[in-house]
C-alpha cells in the first residue's frame, strides 16, 4: 500500500484536497486540534472514506464521540499488529456508498420503500452506520423492522460477504443459553461429545442480530454486555478468550 502521512490537520486537509485516498487512520490528540475535528471534516467532505482513530486516551467517551462523529472504528493504544491489519481489511472491504433513490438500490439488497422525510433520514442513519464498526442498538415496535434494519446495516458493511446470525433470545431455553451463545469445548460438561461454537464464534467477521434482549436474564445480559464491550468470547471449558 502507499502511505501518505501528515503531521497535524492542517496538513491531512491539504493532502485530502491533493489526491484520493481509501483509508484514513488518525490520533485523537493533534497538534492543531483533535483526531474528531479531522472525522467531522472527511464526514462532510469525503463522505466515503473511512477514519479509524487511534488514541492513548482510551475511554469509553472518546469511543463513543468518535463513532458518533463517524468514525469506521476506534483503536485504544497499544494497537496489536493483527488488530491493525484486521481494521484496514474491513476498511478496505467497504461497498461504494450508494447516493441513488430508494428504487435504484442494487436488485441484491433489501431497501426500505418511501420517499418521505423520515424514511429518507433513516436510510441516511443506516447507511452512515453501516460504515462504522460500532454495536448499533435498534428500538421500534413488533413489526416496525428492526431485523430488516440490522440487514440493510450489515449488507452495507464491510461485513457483508460474512454471516448474518440472528437470534431470537426469547425462545432460547435458559438452562441452554451460555452454550448458545459462548459455545464449549468437547468434553466441557456431559453430553459435549464435539465442540461448538456458539452465536458469536459463527458470526464473528459477519454480523450477530440479538432479538428481544430484554427477554434474557438479567444475569446473562450482564455476560452478554461483556463480550459486546471486550470483543472477546471464551467458550464454555475453554481457558483462553477468542477475539
Amino acid at each position: 500500500m502507499e502511505v501518505f502521512s501528515a503531521n497535524c490537520i492542517s496538513d491531512a486537509k491539504l493532502l485530502l484536497q491533493s489526491r484520493q485516498f481509501q483509508l484514513c487512520l488518525t490520533d485523537m490528540r493533534l497538534p492543531d486540534g483533535e483526531g474528531l475535528d479531522l472525522v467531522k471534516h472527511i464526514g462532510h467532505h469525503c463522505a466515503d472514506l473511512p477514519v479509524a482513530v487511534i488514541t492513548a486516551y482510551g475511554t469509553a467517551e472518546n469511543a463513543v464521540a468518535a463513532l458518533k462523529a463517524g468514525a469506521f472504528d476506534y483503536l485504544p493504544k497499544p494497537v496489536s499488529l493483527k488488530q491493525l491489519r484486521d481494521l484496514v481489511k474491513s476498511a478496505l472491504s467497504l461497498p461504494p456508498i450508494e447516493t441513488g433513490p430508494a428504487s435504484q438500490t442494487p436488485s441484491n439488497q433489501r431497501i426500505l420503500l418511501g420517499e418521505s422525510q423520515p424514511m429518507r433520514q433513516l436510510r441516511a442513519t443506516i447507511d452512515k452506520l453501516s460504515r462504522s464498526q460500532a454495536s448499533v442498538y435498534i428500538s421500534g415496535e413488533s413489526g416496525s423492522g428492526k431485523e430488516l434494519a440490522a440487514r440493510m446495516i450489515h449488507e452495507r458493511s464491510a461485513r457483508h460477504k460474512e454471516a448474518f446470525v440472528a437470534v431470537n433470545c426469547g425462545a432460547i431455553p435458559e438452562n441452554l443459553m451460555e452454550s448458545e451463545f459462548f459455545g464449549y469445548k468437547k468434553g466441557a460438561f456431559t453430553g459435549a461429545d464435539k465442540e461448538h461454537d456458539g452465536f458469536f464464534l459463527t458470526a464473528n467477521g459477519g454480523t450477530l442480530f440479538l432479538d428481544e434482549v430484554a427477554d434474557l436474564p438479567l444475569a446473562m445480559q450482564v455476560k452478554l454486555l461483556r463480550v459486546i464491550q471486550e470483543k472477546q468470547v471464551r467458550r464454555i471449558g475453554d481457558t483462553q478468550e477468542k477475539y
